[in-house]
């Protein structure tokens, strides 16, 4: 790709690394910018450059994806002291992707546009895996001239990219209704494998026979083997969806909008949470069902 905007990301996560080091290989020249000491060097590693500092992003910067947790770490990034705000060059663009409540990104765009800057609301999905190889989804929604400043640099970072809107909100819409979907897929998948395994089936044939059956979800396909395996490293942990459906819900109630299935689902996670798995991989739903029905899960290989 062809280019001479350069691009930055806030926080370099799972997502924010797979991002950043597709970007280079796409060569988008990329800085990154994490509070670890650890992670700036390995994207150093790659090939990128790293700071610490939001006020040398900044002015080295036309276009920074920011994805960092939560709306809180989103603002101060944005707005704190030295944030992007201040620092960026008029002209450039903020593509905010943390999943948050709809009614925040309005409220940054409308900021931002007072110093000259542009905002997309940009959260994704496809997980660390899909982040790394640059097919992650990006789901995007801002005015069209902030695309227009954006150039190809979105693309460098996703495979699809979807414009959803002329104004800020309408991408975290989007994503809500995804992480929704998610975490009731992840909650129902640990229940009926546990459901499975009590009645005495075969958890690897059970996840065999429903991958290839009407029951089968991309979530139960994706986090299941996590189960098989023993293996509750978090790629994303119950504490995730703990926030993100809490978003969700809270989004609901502004709404007066049942969710039953969310609310269940999230009493789930944290009960999950509540019992000391919450650090753990979102697969770890399955540990709440074992300790109350005395499952014995499979084991870690040593």
């Amino acid at each position: 790709m062809t280019t001479n905007k350069t691009l930055g990301v806030v926080g370099l996560g799972s997502m924010g690394y797979g991002a950043a080091v597709s970007a280079l290989k796409r060569g988008v020249p990329t800085w990154g910018l994490d509070t670890r000491a650890e992670a700036r060097e390995r994207f150093v590693a790659d090939g990128g450059r790293s700071t610490a500092s939001l006020a040398e992003l900044g002015a080295n910067c036309d276009v920074v994806v920011v994805l960092v947790v939560n709306a809180a770490q989103t603002e101060d990034v944005l707005f704190g002291e030295g944030g992007l705000a201040a620092t960026l060059k008029p002209g450039s663009v903020i593509v905010t992707s943390a999943t948050v409540d709809p009614t925040l990104p309005p409220l940054w765009e409308a900021r931002l546009a007072e110093r000259g800057l542009w905002l997309i609301d940009g959260p994704v999905s496809g997980g660390a895996k899909k982040a790394a190889e640059g097919q992650m989804t990006v789901m995007a929604s801002g005015k069209p001239e902030a695309f227009a400043a954006a150039g190809a640099l979105l693309d460098a970072i996703a495979g699809k990219v979807y414009r959803l809107g002329d104004k800020a909100g309408v991408g975290s819409t989007v994503k809500m209704v995804n992480q929704h979907l998610a975490g009731v897929h992840i909650a129902a998948a640990c229940e009926g494998m546990a459901l499975g395994m009590r009645a005495g089936a075969d958890p690897d044939q059970l996840y065999e026979v429903i991958c290839n059956s009407a029951g089968m979800s991309w979530m139960f396909q994706n986090r299941v083997p996590h189960i098989l395996a023993g293996d509750y490293t978090p790629l994303s942990a119950v504490n995730i969806f703990i926030k993100d459906l809490g978003i969700v819900l809270d989004a609901a109630r502004k709404l007066q909008f049942p969710l039953p299935l969310a609310a269940q689902a999230h009493q789930l996670y944290l009960a999950t949470a509540a019992a000391g798995h919450g650090g753990e991989d979102d697969s770890a739903v399955i540990k709440f069902y074992a300790q109350l029905a005395g499952l014995e899960l499979p084991k870690a290989a040593a």
